[in-house]
């Protein structure tokens, strides 16, 4: 498994997991990589691996979420020929592939009870049976699992073994979320901006915008690290000017106009109510009243509306009237009125 990704920051939080990683390296001993997704815990097992003593033996990667669970211990363990149906011929499973170097599980709390107890054979005894083979196949494979979930929970509801777990958790490296480091989010900006550009071909980095750089950093991230280069990659190559700082991006790729409305479900037709009941009135827009000037409070609610949609539309004011079911020379009244009418991206 070779990545092209690294593992780029300054934050305490960041520093302290990779120097967690880095020092558990050394040991032949299994690790659990904790985090949200997103994370680089793919990166964490990489580098676990190589600053092993096993770093010219091979890395072997299972995601096992990706595999139905019919499939998962014939992935994990191998087979014979005519085990099953559809084993034409005796196949390597996944620990003897990784003989010798690391076995990454990632989705690790995925796995159902009955590979759970044969991998707790595996890593116990360090020996493993194909499926439709009486004898056992000794290895070398360190253990390194991955997962999103809190792992002692789902041991007390009964959904992962307690032993597997006791042997798994020697060390447990947390991966803390992109908006809990601090500093980071402008550090990994300008990488992904930076590589980006040069992959299009741009003379330099012209760097982001202020409101682009705010945005960026006040955003709550919930696809961390793999969020935020999306984003930078779509806002970089979106941008027409490659002399001037880039100065919007746009979160949500699915976000338009003309997006599919969600589908609702279908209404009861109205009727006359039965004697004694009373038809609830249609539920009323909560408005904030509690202005001091209304003209003012109607204004700068009207100006919000106006550059939300510019935004929404990439500031085609065709395309924003469309969207507002305003005319044309409705809303360029409009943006002429809060002083919008120049705005660009």
């Amino acid at each position: 498994m070779e990545r092209e990704a690294q593992f780029i920051g300054q934050s305490y939080a960041f520093l302290d997991s990779v120097e967690r990683a880095s020092r558990a390296a050394a040991l032949n001993r299994p690790v659990l990589v904790i985090g949200e997704r997103g994370t680089g815990k793919e990166l964490v097992a990489e580098r676990l691996h190589r600053l092993s003593q096993r770093w010219d033996g091979p890395l072997v990667v299972m995601n096992c979420a990706a595999l139905p669970e019919t499939l998962i211990e014939a992935e994990l363990f191998g087979h014979e020929a005519g085990s099953f149906t559809g084993a034409t011929k005796a196949r390597q499973g996944r620990f003897e592939e990784a003989d010798g170097g690391t076995l990454f599980l990632d989705e690790l709390a995925t796995l159902s009870m009955g590979a759970q107890e044969r991998l707790l054979r595996a890593v116990e005894y360090g020996e493993v049976t194909r499926i439709g083979s009486s004898r056992a196949v000794r290895v070398d494979v360190r253990i390194v699992a991955a997962t999103n979930e809190h792992l002692p929970d789902l041991v007390d509801k009964g959904r992962f073994r307690a032993d597997l777990l006791d042997r798994l958790c020697f060390e447990v490296i947390t991966l803390p979320p992109l908006r809990a480091r601090e500093g980071d989010v402008p550090v990994l900006s300008d990488h992904f901006g930076r590589r980006m550009a040069a992959e299009l071909g741009w003379p330099h980095w012209p760097g982001f915008g202020p409101r682009a750089a705010q945005q960026l950093a006040t955003h709550d991230w919930p696809g961390n690290v793999r969020e935020l280069r999306n984003v930078v990659e779509r806002a970089v190559y979106r941008w027409e000017d490659p002399e001037t700082p880039i100065d919007a991006v746009q979160f949500d790729p699915f976000e338009s106009p003309w997006r599919p409305a969600a589908s609702a479900p279908r209404a009861e037709p109205a009727g006359e109510a039965l004697p004694g009941e009373t038809v609830p009135p249609a539920p009323a827009t909560a408005l904030h009243l509690d202005c001091d000037d209304f003209r003012a409070a109607v204004l700068a609610h009207e100006k919000a509306l106006l550059e939300a949609a510019l935004r929404r539309c990439r500031f085609n004011q065709r395309a924003t009237a469309l969207a507002l079911k305003l005319s044309y020379d409705q809303l360029r009244h409009a943006l002429r009125r809060h002083d919008l009418l120049d705005r660009q991206a």
